[in-house]
């Protein structure tokens, strides 16, 4: 997870930006678990799961599991990424557990299908909008990234333990059909935070290999106003005709997914044979990119 600045702004944690984010992302949620997930007995992974099972099982006021559970998350989060995220994730879990805590909303349908992906959806969206506005609704991701620099797991494989140990209680609980909804559940919200959060113009890496790469280059930097990187390379060794090579440039460029098409067509028009390869990438700094758009 990428470090925030240690100093306390409050001028960026109630920017307006941040307050609308937070608000919108919180309202989703609630109506997601309230309207959806509680009354039908499906989870969701990571602190928000945790504490859905603990209500179901033993009764306890999920408003209350959602604050104290999260307490240590915050805690290693003031101190490993910065006062500004501690901060703001501390408002934002709060929120989550007053609207919880007063909040009426009636269940919308119990079509087990609707509640996993309209559920997951909502709880996603909000997820999503929390982290634009520089906080969180679980602290699970806080932890796991700490962890992995004590146990050498990475935080994915963390996540994905805490998270199957929750899904196998919530089938030894609730049957495995909730559980396996639950996952669908989780699976929703998940995929539907990253696209809030990097949106479709999440950048990726792309890599030509072609025996026009002077023409290549030309078409992404002059056509389409990228920067590119340069390997010296060599192409050929092809089953059949090993001996056969030539030296080639090897061109990287960064893109954004809505770009990929355009700039993969027009190299193919100028170059069939070209041969491509795409890599997500979860951070660029530096260097000339186009500089997404200020939310």
């Amino acid at each position: 997870m990428k470090l925030l600045q240690n100093d306390l702004s409050w001028k960026s944690i109630i920017s307006l930006h941040s307050v609308f984010y937070t608000l919108l992302g919180v309202i989703c949620a609630v109506f997601a678990l309230k309207g959806f997930m509680i009354p039908n007995h499906f989870l969701d992974g990571g602190v928000t799961g945790i504490s859905i099972l603990l209500h179901e099982v033993f009764h306890i006021n999920i408003s209350l599991l959602i604050l104290f559970i999260n307490i240590p998350f915050l805690y290693i989060g003031y101190h490993k990424i910065g006062k500004n995220f501690a901060v703001q994730a501390a408002i934002s879990i709060s929120l989550l557990a007053v609207l919880m805590h007063f909040t009426e909303i009636p269940m919308v349908t119990e079509d087990k299908i609707l509640i996993a992906v309209f559920g997951g959806f909502l709880i996603g969206l909000g997820i999503g909008f929390v982290i634009k506005a520089g906080g969180v609704l679980d602290g699970l991701e806080v932890i796991a990234d700490y962890t992995n620099k004590k146990s050498g797991f990475s935080t994915s494989e963390i996540i994905l333990f805490v998270n199957t140990l929750i899904f196998l209680a919530a089938a030894f609980y609730f049957g495995i059909e909730a559980a396996m909804y639950s996952i669908l559940t989780y699976f929703t919200a998940t995929r539907t935070s990253d696209y809030v959060v990097d949106g479709f113009e999440e950048y990726t890496a792309l890599t030509v290999i072609s025996k026009e790469h002077e023409l290549v280059k030309s078409i992404i930097v002059n056509d389409f106003n990228k920067a590119i990187s340069v390997y010296k390379g060599e192409r050929g060794y092809l089953p059949g005709s090993f001996d056969v090579k030539s030296d080639c440039d090897i061109i990287l460029t960064i893109v954004t997914r809505l770009e990929i098409h355009r700039i993969k067509q027009a190299i193919s028009e100028a170059d069939p044979a070209a041969f491509f390869y795409i890599q997500s990438i979860k951070e660029v700094t530096g260097g000339v990119i186009k500089q997404k758009r200020k939310h």
